[in-house]
């Protein structure tokens, strides 16, 4: 009879011993399936960092032209924003255009027009820029980006294909009607 009993206990753990693989084995599988998907998931992001943007494409004309109307429609003196092209158009002084990118050179951020002062003043961490676009006051340390500017029949239009990247304002970049 104590045998009989030795043998039922031992059966009783082998049954157990043959559970908890069992139960071992499933958390196993489970814990290994998670780590590989948290490894998937922080692959795909690494990846989505390093991979290169796609360009915003512009959307008013096939080849990126934007038309932003007649010269007579632009005082001396002044800026013209258009948000759908995302550019500002400096006519000066002398009747010269400049197409000027809206994006500070610093770290990105939108700067807007400030007609009182006469600049572009840049919200977040105070660039100042003349309206050319050359920089007055810093921590930005080059001149606004500009667009290429053409005059056909009295129209004025803006090449919004590529940004030009510039150190500073030169008088060449002034397109005169």
């Amino acid at each position: 009879m104590g045998e009989n009993r030795v043998n039922r206990n031992q059966a009783d753990k082998g049954e157990d011993q043959a559970a908890g693989e069992t139960r071992r084995g499933f958390l196993r599988k489970v814990w290994l399936g998670l780590g590989t998907l948290a490894a998937l998931q922080l692959g795909w992001i690494g990846f989505d960092m390093l991979r290169p943007r796609k360009r915003r494409r512009v959307e008013d004309a096939a080849q990126g032209i934007f038309i932003a109307g007649p010269v007579d429609r632009f005082e001396p003196g002044t800026v013209t924003a258009f948000p759908a092209g995302r550019f500002y158009l400096s006519r000066l002084d002398d009747g010269g255009f400049l197409a000027l990118g809206r994006t500070c050179t610093h770290l990105g951020c939108t700067v807007p027009w400030v007609e009182a002062d006469r600049q572009f003043a840049c919200p977040c961490h105070a660039s100042v820029f003349d309206i050319t676009g050359e920089v007055l006051s810093p921590p930005a340390d080059r001149a606004l980006d500009m667009f290429a500017v053409r005059i056909e029949n009295g129209i004025v239009k803006v090449d919004l294909s590529r940004a030009i990247r510039r150190r500073s304002f030169e008088a060449a970049q002034v397109v005169l009607p």
